[in-house]
């Protein structure tokens, strides 16, 4: 594998293909600059007006033009079906099940990102669009029982390192795309859907959330931060989380 030289840290199991897959494109598109930049150096010597007094309407004719052509369309075919395609297909074809994965809802707001846990119980609460406000974003009912340790955090995302992660996006206002350059995560949350995307974070560490569209005025601020733990640090951070709430 090439190394990702200046590419941010690889901090998912799927990163390293990633980077494999955009370092060849940039090598193909350091072989088409040189390769054209050097034809338009030989074209303005060769067809120069001293050497060509007459214009020729029939063109220059030979098997080197079409065999390069040929040759870039070939490496264009394997770059998209060897690489891109497959590795689409891996992304979107093979999602963890919710029973061996951590799910968290990420709903995309101007200009904030609101981040919904299920708590150690592992079920979401019931959110209904009347209960929506200042203090209540989701609209979560904090009577239903398994509202009741349901934890809700403002452009703050803590997850465990080393587990399948499921992320349930969505936008109450506008698009916005939900970016994890670390993660090698990036998918656009759009107004009345919900769209999924799932990685496996394997470094422990902090890293940033960003809106990769932008969304209006505030777009700069719409700033968040991932935090991957441990196992048993994740753990305690819903513990903690939910002890909280029930001493409200």
């Amino acid at each position: 594998m090439l190394n990702n030289l200046w590419l941010p840290t690889q901090a998912s199991t799927h990163a390293a293909s990633v980077d494999y897959m955009i370092i060849l494109v940039h090598w193909l598109m350091l072989v088409l600059f040189v390769g054209w930049g050097g034809f338009f150096v030989y074209a303005l010597f060769r067809f120069r007006k001293g050497a060509n007094p007459k214009a020729s309407y029939v063109g220059a004719k030979g098997k080197f033009a079409k065999g390069t052509e040929l040759a870039v369309v070939v490496a264009e075919m394997v770059l998209l079906f060897g690489y891109a395609i497959p590795g689409w297909s891996a992304r979107v074809g093979a999602f963890p099940s919710e029973t061996e994965a951590v799910v968290v809802h990420v709903v995309a707001q101007q200009f904030q990102w609101n981040v919904h846990y299920p708590g150690p119980d592992g079920k979401f609460g019931r959110s209904s669009i009347t209960l929506i406000s200042a203090e209540n974003n989701l609209g979560l009912d904090r009577s239903d029982p398994d509202a009741k340790d349901d934890i809700v955090t403002i452009n703050q995302l803590t997850l465990p390192v080393d587990r399948p992660v499921l992320v349930r996006l969505s936008s109450v206002d506008a698009i916005h795309s939900f970016g994890l350059p670390e993660m090698r995560v990036k998918q656009d949350a759009v107004p009345g859907l919900e769209m999924p995307v799932w990685f496996i974070p394997n470094r422990i560490g902090d890293y940033e959330i960003a809106c990769s569209q932008l969304c209006g005025l505030g777009h700069f601020r719409m700033r968040g931060f991932l935090n991957i733990k441990s196992a048993a640090d994740y753990q305690s951070f819903l513990d903690e989380g939910a002890k909280e709430l029930l001493q409200q």
